[in-house]
C-alpha cells in the first residue's frame, strides 16, 4: 500500500508520456474492442460484462486475456499504484476490476496483509494468545451464546441445534465461527477446547457443566473445492437412526407454565380410570361316566 492520495496517484497515471497508449484503451477503428487485443471488448477489465449474467469460466477467462493485455501495458505500475492507494477511510481507491494486472481480490488480499503487519501484537495471557475485543464482541451475540449452551449439555450437531433453537445449518456456521472467533484451528480443535477458551473469556460461566466428548475435530475447514461441509475424522463415531422413529427432540420443548392468579385453586387432571375387561372362562370340557 502507498501512501500517496488516490488524487495524486490518478494524475501520475494520465500524466504519464505513453498513458494513451495502454493496452485497454478502445481501439480507434473499433471504439468497443481493446487496443491491446481487439478480440477483447473495453469492458474486459470491468468486474462483470452482460449485467451480470456472466459465469464462472467465462468470467476467469476474461480476467486471464485481459491480465495478459496488461502484462505488456507500458503504464502499468502507474496503474496498479494508484488502484493500491487508500482513501481518506483507509479503503482501495480502485475495490472493484482489474488495474494493473490485479484482480480485485489480490488488492484486498495485500491490504488486509498490510493492516494485520502494522496492528500490534496481541499480549499472551497465560501461554496463548489473547483474542481482542472486538472478536470477543462478536462472539457474545446472544445466537452465539446459545450454541455455546447447547453445545456444553449435549455432543450431537442436531440436539444441539435444536436446543440453540435454530436449524442445523445455520448451528454449525456459529459453531465454526467461534473456533475462527476465539483462535482456535479448525482443522484440529476439540468441542472441549472451544468450550473451555469460552469459559476462560467469560462466554460461559465457571459452573457451566460440560458433557465430555471424544477428541474428535469440532468444525473443519472448506474442502479444497470449496464446499463447506464437516469433514469427519477416520476414527469418529458415527451416530446411527432408525427410520420412521422419532429420535429428536419434541422433549427438548418445555411447556410454558402460565402463573396462576392469585388465591386461585391450582387444579390436576386425573387420567379416566379405564374399565377392565371381563377376564372370559378358560375353555373346559366336562367328564362323562363310562358305560
Amino acid at each position: 500500500m502507498t501512501t500517496t492520495s488516490p488524487a495524486a496517484a490518478w494524475r501520475t497515471l494520465t500524466d504519464h508520456p505513453h498513458y494513451r497508449y495502454r493496452g485497454c484503451q478502445p481501439d480507434p477503428e473499433q471504439p468497443t474492442r481493446a487496443a491491446g487485443d481487439p478480440d477483447l471488448s473495453v469492458n474486459a477489465w470491468l468486474p462483470y460484462t452482460g449485467d451480470g449474467m456472466e459465469n464462472q469460466a467465462a468470467r476467469h477467462a476474461r480476467e486471464r486475456a485481459a491480465i495478459a493485455v496488461c502484462g505488456f501495458c507500458p503504464v502499468r505500475d502507474a496503474c496498479r499504484a494508484y488502484a493500491n492507494t487508500l482513501t481518506e477511510d483507509g479503503l482501495l481507491a480502485e475495490p472493484e476490476g482489474i488495474w494493473g494486472g490485479e484482480r480485485a481480490l489480490e488488492r484486498h488480499r495485500a491490504l488486509i496483509a498490510s493492516r494485520a503487519a502494522t496492528e500490534p501484537a496481541p499480549e499472551p495471557v497465560a501461554g496463548r494468545v489473547r483474542v481482542g475485543e472486538e472478536k470477543l464482541a462478536e462472539a457474545r451475540t446472544p445466537a452465539k451464546r446459545a450454541v455455546l449452551r447447547a453445545l456444553a449439555r449435549h455432543t450431537d450437531p442436531e440436539m444441539v441445534a435444536a436446543r440453540a433453537g435454530m436449524d442445523l445449518r445455520t448451528a454449525n456456521w456459529h459453531r465454526s465461527a467461534l473456533v475462527s472467533l476465539l483462535g482456535l484451528d479448525k482443522e484440529t480443535a476439540t468441542r472441549e477446547e472451544l468450550l473451555a477458551e469460552a469459559v476462560s473469556y467469560g462466554l460461559l460461566p465457571d459452573t457451566v457443566r460440560i458433557v465430555p466428548d471424544g477428541p474428535w475435530p469440532l468444525a473443519a475447514a472448506p474442502t479444497t473445492d470449496g464446499a463447506r461441509q464437516r469433514r469427519l475424522a477416520p476414527d469418529m463415531p458415527v451416530q446411527l437412526t432408525i427410520p420412521g422413529l422419532p429420535h429428536y427432540p419434541r422433549r427438548l420443548r418445555r411447556p410454558v407454565r402460565r402463573p396462576a392468579p392469585p388465591g386461585a385453586r391450582r387444579l390436576r387432571l386425573l387420567p379416566t380410570p379405564r374399565p377392565r375387561a371381563a377376564v372370559p372362562p378358560l375353555p373346559h370340557r366336562a367328564l362323562e361316566p363310562a358305560a
